[in-house]
This record gives structure tokens, sequence and C-alpha cells, in this order.
């Protein structure tokens, strides 16, 4: 089978890439040395940068096949509504979305979640609470319920140890990391993609 070369932007623990096929090459950018860690231990077989994605793209993007970004989400989200401090909301997401359309030439996908605004670019795809920005067409699940599996767009929250360790269990990941410090509230077990969505996208590129 073909090598395609994947890199996967704001890794975090990489549900994205989780059911990736074996000729999938992942070279994936986390910026805390933490998650990177965790990361590295759960796909020792990926190349990892420790770093600043938003930079690395603009660098590296010809270098791949398929690109798959996640910028971060707390000045976009709904949430950022009801919380007392009001910020700017961050241009990244917005840079990365025209960079990749205008210079982009293989397949790639930027996540983000609803947002309290208007989106100021269409996305390809609005699932569950989620936008998809790609240049191929993603249709959606049949199955559309994160309890279903993890074969749908929604994510849960997992605020408690219980809920923690069910979202693990369901998303199959090792026991070893139901111990370990996923964030406040679990944080980086609410911004995982479910792996078979991952899949499911990486499928519909057609690469």
């Amino acid at each position: 089978m073909k090598e395609i070369k994947y890199l996967n932007l704001y890794a975090g623990l990489g549900g994205n890439r989780r059911s990736l096929p074996k000729n999938v090459k992942v070279t994936a950018v986390e910026l805390n040395p933490k998650i990177a860690a965790l990361y590295k231990r759960l796909y020792p077989q990926d190349v990892l940068i420790v770093g600043d994605a938003h930079g690395y793209l603009e660098k590296h993007y010809k270098e791949f096949d398929f690109i798959w970004s996640s910028p971060p989400c707390i000045t976009h989200t709904m949430l950022r509504h009801s919380l007392k401090n009001k910020v700017y909301p961050s241009m990244m997401l917005w840079q990365e979305i025209i960079f990749l359309q205008w210079w982009f030439k293989g397949k790639f996908v930027v996540e983000n979640v609803r947002m309290y605004y208007q989106p100021l670019i269409k996305p390809t795809v609005f699932a569950g609470r989620h936008y998809y920005w790609s240049n191929f067409d993603i249709p959606l699940f049949a199955d559309t319920n994160s309890s279903g599996g993890g074969t749908g767009f929604f994510r849960s929250s997992s605020n408690n140890k219980e809920s923690k360790i069910k979202m693990l269990e369901l998303l199959k990941y090792p026991k070893w990391l139901e111990k370990e410090d996923l964030g406040k509230n679990n944080q980086m077990i609410n911004n995982l993609v479910f792996p078979k969505v991952g899949l499911h996208i990486f499928n519909k590129s057609g690469l």
C-alpha cells in the first residue's frame, strides 16, 4: 500500500489518528510537553514535535499528503459567551483555513467547536457540536450519537472519574491512561475526536 504522510496538528491524545491504517505515517505536533509525553507513549511509532503547531504548519505543509488541525477552541466556544473575561477570538483558526484552502495541494480538515458567533468561513459540515472545514465532502454517519460506540461526531463531557473511565474504555484507550492527570475536568478527554470519526473522515478524503 502507498505510504501516506499525515500531519496531526494540536495532537492532544490523538483521537483522530487512533484508528488510521498502518500505511499512514503520522507526524504529530503538540505544544504541551506533558500531553506530548502521553501521546508518545500511546503512539511510539509517530514522529512527535513538541512545539508550536501553527508555526509548524506554515513551514512544513508541503511535506504532507493529509493535514488535520484542531486549533484551540477556548476563544470561540459557546462557553466564552458566559465567561466574565472577554477576549478577542483567536484568528489562528481562520488563518489556517484560508492558508490550507489556497496553498495546500493535499487533503485537509480543520476542526473546531460550535461558536458563539457566526463562522467567518462556512464549514463543510456541522455535526454534533463541531464544525469541520475541508477540501473534500464529509458525509455524516447514519449514527451520530456518541453513546453508540463512539461512531458519531458528538463528544461527551467527562467531568468525574467514572465518566472518564467509561469514555476511555469506550474509545479503547489503554488502562494506564485512567491514572493520568488529564487536566481540569478531564479536558484532554473532552477534546478527543472519536477514533471512528477520524477514520471516517480520512477515508472520505480519497487517499
